[in-house]
């Protein structure tokens, strides 16, 4: 059916202030922008946005989806704003839990703490005698019970693994606090959950970001959750059908090889499947991001490599073999370094680019490298407010000249786009907007950390709409307000562009449609 949408006003992406005063969609595609007087005669149905404000379907580059709706599922610890408060909800949480379940948590930082204290397991005995997992809001570090560690069968006299670290008392005792391979083996204990538990996550956290503006995501989930066929059938449990919501999903190297073994097929074009995902370093939180010159605050610590440049290669060459792109975390700048050093032994299969996730830290050197490739950066502009300003601490200002350098990337050419890191980052959109234009939270007066890097408002856009449509090969399809593109829209409120800047998190989302059918709408 013909159906024309109108009386609002429509920023179509295509070139900064252009608008339009209607269109018409058909087959989950848009086929007529222009007039409503012009456009009217031949739609079969009208729809009247009541003057709201209309953009491309928002996306988010970069998250962990089905992670999300576990953190709306279970106890979530990231508004806790010190230590008292976190301890006063554990013991508030799970009061009837048996003692062989665990007792799990998710989002802690300590960075939002006055005393920025960090529990051991002696405190979180006091809490249950169950085996307790807490992570941190990187999810690159946890700590964890005395029962836990009995579990994972850690004690003094256990080894650090050379993927990770377990911290220590001034006895040798494990603390409690676990980063990167220690703490998986924790994870690796957890029971494998089941698909209703994995549909129900999923459904969770689809529905919640419909509510937030998102149409899709870029997300890595397909190594997490038991046997990848779990997760994979989820999505076809989930998406199309009656909820209608877009997943480009990373394969994740650990099941890379058995779904290329098993030919897998995806719920397309719903779920369709992205780049291989691997890591090579940790996050700044835990002071586990690789760096080519230690740590400011820790002069006995460059970050923790999680792959070896071997095993880097491999994966690599692996994703090749298939003519597949990768994708890759890297936060220091000698991830960069590292993950440059393959790519370019390897390059990318043609008319493929390979994904290079967070580039918190860069360097003149590396960015030079960097432009010589097929690439797209995935960034996340809520990392500066939240990052800001203990990373001063953790880099020395002699390195923040390429830190969260946003706006240096942009202007270079690279083909950007933003998300969230959800659940590490609130998956509302536009929080990202404005921390990309602002460069600071909503509440803080000041003109933005390293406010050189701020964007434009049209910036911010376009990396949660074309930019991120583009790096995952959807520049011709997606992201615009054009003839023949998906019709996925943002509809919200109030104009962005117009707002007070500080208001546009709070900018109400009035409507959200993908492929042409209302997926939510506001009570308002």
């Amino acid at each position: 059916m013909k159906t024309i949408w109108h009386n609002a006003l429509f920023y179509t992406m295509q070139n900064e202030g252009h608008t339009i005063e209607a269109l018409v969609t058909e087959n989950e595609k848009i086929i007529a922008t222009g007039s409503y007087e012009q456009l009217k005669i031949n739609a079969e149905q009208e729809i009247n946005l009541q003057g709201a404000v209309v953009f491309p379907g928002f996306i988010d580059n970069h998250m962990h989806i089905i992670g999300q709706g576990e953190k709306l599922l279970r106890l979530d610890l990231s508004n806790d704003a010190s230590s008292d408060e976190l301890m006063e909800m554990l013991l508030g949480a799970y009061k009837d839990l048996p003692e062989d379940e665990w007792f799990i948590g998710e989002g802690w930082d300590e960075n939002n703490f006055p005393d920025q204290k960090i529990f051991t397991r002696y405190e979180l005995d006091l809490v249950t005698k169950s085996p307790m997992l807490l992570k941190r809001t990187c999810w690159h570090a946890a700590i964890v019970n005395s029962r836990a560690l009995e579990l994972a069968g850690i004690t003094k006299d256990t080894p650090d693994p050379e993927d990770g670290v377990i911290e220590r008392d001034e006895k040798g005792e494990p603390t409690g606090l676990l980063k990167e391979g220690a703490m998986h083996r924790v994870l690796e204990l957890l029971p494998d959950p089941s698909e209703a538990y994995v549909t129900k996550a999923l459904q969770t956290s689809v529905d919640h970001l419909l509510s937030v503006g998102l149409t899709g995501v870029v997300t890595d989930d397909l190594g997490y959750y038991g046997n990848y066929h779990t997760p994979l059938q989820a999505f076809t449990n989930v998406l199309g059908g009656p909820r209608k919501f877009r997943a480009h999903l990373l394969r994740h190297f650990s099941v890379f090889q058995q779904l290329m073994d098993d030919g897998t097929t995806y719920n397309e074009p719903w779920a369709e499947p992205g780049e291989m995902k691997f890591f090579i370093d940790g996050a700044f939180g835990g002071s586990t991001a690789l760096l080519s010159e230690p740590y400011t605050d820790e002069p006995n610590n460059t970050g923790t490599t999680v792959l070896t440049d071997v095993e880097m290669e491999e994966l690599v060459k692996l994703a090749r073999s298939y003519g597949e792109a990768v994708a890759i975390h890297m936060i220091g700048d000698l991830a960069v370094e590292k993950a440059l050093d393959v790519i370019e032994k390897y390059p990318a299969p043609a008319g493929k680019r390979d994904r290079f996730i967070h580039v918190c830290l860069l360097r003149d050197d590396l960015v030079e490298r960097m432009e010589k490739l097929p690439i797209v950066l995935d960034i996340q502009p809520a990392f500066v407010p939240s990052d800001f300003p203990w990373i001063k601490d953790r880099l020395g200002m002699e390195r923040m000249d390429w830190a969260y350098a946003w706006k240096r990337l942009i202007d270079r050419k690279f083909i950007v786009g933003g998300g969230s890191d959800a659940p590490i980052e609130d998956a509302n959109p536009l929080l990202g907007m404005h921390a990309a234009i602002t460069r600071r939270q909503p509440d803080e007066k000041h003109e933005g950390y390293l406010p050189d890097e701020k964007l434009s408002r049209y910036q911010a856009v376009q990396l949660f709409t074309s930019g991120a449509a583009a790096t995952i090969g959807k520049a011709a399809s997606r992201g615009r307000l054009a003839e023949g593109f998906d019709a996925d829209f943002t509809i919200l409120s109030e104009d962005l562009f117009a707002a007070d800047v500080d208001r546009i998190p709070d900018i109400p989302v009035y409507m959200t449609v993908v492929a042409g059918e209302i997926m939510y709408k506001s009570r308002g």
